[in-house]
């Protein structure tokens, strides 16, 4: 899932719980349950967000691990 996707979702996903929580309490388990949704969802949009792709540099030494510049030298 996409981070558009998941953020898309989220929306849906609060329209949704404003909707329970009006119907059946703002201190109802269904409301609870909903809100639980929306915070699962927004986690992990956090997630994906915190990774990121390998630098060129990255991929360089992933591809050529003798090169000088990849060397990792250990103090």
């Amino acid at each position: 899932m996409t981070n558009n996707n998941i953020e898309e979702k989220i929306e849906q996903e609060r329209e949704e719980a404003r909707a329970i929580c009006d119907a059946s309490g703002a201190n109802s388990k269904e409301c609870a349950v909903a809100w639980d949704s929306v915070e699962e969802l927004q986690a992990e949009s956090a997630h994906q967000k915190e990774k990121k792709s390998p630098s060129s540099l990255e991929n360089y030494c992933d591809d050529n691990p003798e090169a000088v510049e990849c060397r990792v030298y250990d103090n």
